[in-house]
């Protein structure tokens, strides 16, 4: 019988959680070791370079956590954060034109980073059998004499943590790649999508609430359009993230950070913000490309250690993808876990590439309609992308199709259901040019 004695994560952000809170359900004991410090922070970590800007949880990340952590959505309301439905407390806008209202039924929560982090944290750090190491740097894996099993991990220091699984949740800077070619093993295969993002955050106090019952304004970059604002209502206060996509961000000084905002092709964020009261810095943060490693691809890898979160795909982050893929992720290492035993690392790749695979296509396939961006562009994608803009204008007009589409974006549905005879019929008639009389 294979000892369930303990596990360490490697990694505090929200996939490293999560996979902590599936591991004390099997494991008598778990590590959770981070670079930072983890208790009592409530401001963007080190470790999380993105944390200051906008963020979201998507509707299927949103009721898995739920599943995970009971009362989690009601504890963030309580505390004060917005919350309301996806289809009609948010104003979606593509290419400069709002979506027809719909109800979807799909709560969101207006929560900053710290804030969703901070609320799951305190979740996972109240588990009995869970150890938060704070301030750690880990230096190596420690190996079998073989190099066939992973039997824990080095600390900065020397010291040494015996592990019965290790599992890997630093990030997109993941040194497992580099830790495998050491030990003799391939590294796996990255996929990327080059895209040159750039996010300039800051936050406002306004004059007045805008926004009303709504909790924020999205201005959706789009190859005609490639300047884009995620603007969200926190409490007494506004998150503003400008995204630029190629290589264009949004300056830091006021005039030009004023002036990129007049750019938008929604003028309701500019006409908010340009006499509003600056309460911080404007912070800028550069995502070059999104990265997906293959690790379900490799025909030999070591017993004992896995890999979750960005450290096995690094999503576009202005799809909100990356949170909800590591809570599904999640949900496929309690799968592997049932039965005793320690979870099979090809199988258990074999199972998170299916959970990456949607989401990864939506995302990729949607970055490869800018021009600029390198990438091959199979039949599929074309039609696809030419699709998805006829249904996003539909959706200008019908609120049955906004519905769908945020149910499948919102990785609740699949996004075939947006390809259904009905709903292709729905696309087709709400979509055509109107005719000039």
């Amino acid at each position: 019988m294979v000892n369930r004695d303990r596990a360490v994560v490697l990694g505090g952000g929200m996939a490293g959680l999560v996979a902590a809170k599936v591991l004390a359900e099997s494991f008598r004991e778990v590590l959770l070791v981070d670079r930072d410090t983890l208790t009592g922070v409530t401001d963007p970590r080190r470790g999380v370079p993105q944390g200051a800007h906008a963020h979201g949880l998507l509707a299927k990340g949103q009721e898995v956590l739920e599943g995970m952590f009971p009362g989690l959505t009601q504890e963030l309301a309580d505390a004060g954060i917005p919350t309301g439905d996806l289809g009609t407390n948010l104003r979606w806008y593509f290419n400069g034109k709002r979506l027809r209202w719909a109800s979807t039924g799909l709560k969101v929560v207006s929560a900053t980073r710290p804030e969703l982090e901070g609320a799951v944290r305190n979740r996972v750090r109240a588990l009995p059998n869970v150890t938060f190491l704070e301030n750690r740097s880990i230096q190596d894996l420690v190996v079998t004499q073989d190099r066939a099993q992973i039997t824990g991990v080095t600390l900065d220091g020397g010291e040494e943590l015996a592990a019965d699984l290790v599992v890997d949740a630093t990030g997109r800077g993941s040194r497992t790649p580099a830790w495998l070619e050491e030990l003799g093993y391939a590294r796996p295969e990255e996929e990327k999508v080059k895209i040159g993002l750039s996010y300039t955050t800051c936050h406002y106090r306004l004059r007045q609430n805008v926004l009303g019952e709504d909790m924020a304004i999205l201005c959706v970059a789009t190859p005609e359009n490639p300047r884009g604002a995620f603007f969200s209502r926190l409490g007494d206060r506004y998150l503003l993230s400008l995204t630029g996509m190629l290589g264009d961000q949004a300056p830091t000084d006021p005039e030009g950070h004023l002036a990129f905002v007049k750019s938008l092709p929604v003028p309701d964020i500019y006409e908010a913000v340009h006499d509003a009261e600056l309460l911080d810095e404007r912070v800028a943060f550069r995502f070059p490309a999104s990265i997906r490693r293959h690790y379900e691809h490799l025909d030999r890898f070591p017993r004992g250690l896995l890999v979750v979160g960005d450290a096995l795909c690094s999503f576009n982050p202005v799809y909100g993808q990356g949170m909800t893929v590591a809570a599904l992720e999640g949900l496929t290492l309690r799968a592997h876990l049932v039965g005793g035993g320690l979870p099979d690392a090809k199988a258990f790749f074999a199972d998170a590439a299916q959970v990456i695979d949607a989401p990864w296509a939506m995302s990729s396939g949607g970055d490869l309609s800018w021009p600029g961006v390198e990438g091959y562009r199979p039949p599929e994608v074309l039609m696809a992308n030419a699709y998805m803009d006829r249904l996003r204008v539909a959706a200008q007009q019908d609120g049955a199709i906004t519905g769908a589409f945020m149910r499948a974006a919102g990785l609740i549905d699949p996004v075939t259901d947006l390809m259904r005879p009905s709903m292709a019929v729905r696309v087709y008639r709400n979509s055509r040019p109107k005719a000039v009389v």
